[in-house]
């Protein structure tokens, strides 16, 4: 494993890749290059590819989230907004056509 490989590795166990930012990336690769251990050039390859990284594993976080509350609300059998709006305008149209049927027997 290169030496850049274990810097990358490092930097996502300790920041946690799903949430790094670009300011901490460009922060800690900084650091690096200041400290003589890898290039310029190599720290913007490094940061590009940590962050990138952090944007994949953000986007996979979020899908697998929005499918498991997704599971979780069709285990309660919850009807959809659309579905509730239609039950809404049915009931709305049954009251409009009660109302008219009770006006028409008081006459």
């Amino acid at each position: 494993m290169s030496l850049i490989e274990m810097i990358r590795k490092s930097l996502l166990a300790s920041l946690g890749a799903a949430v790094v930012t670009k300011e901490k990336v460009e922060e800690a690769t900084k650091r690096l290059v200041e400290d003589g251990k890898i290039s310029r050039d190599e720290a913007e390859k490094l940061a590009n590819d940590l962050v990138e990284s952090g944007r994949h594993q953000w986007d996979e976080i979020q899908e697998k989230m929005t499918e498991t509350v997704r599971r979780g609300l069709d285990s309660f059998d919850i009807g959809s907004k659309k579905e509730f709006q239609e039950l809404k305008e049915r009931v709305d149209n049954l009251e409009k056509r009660l109302a008219i049927m009770e006006k028409v027997t008081e006459e």
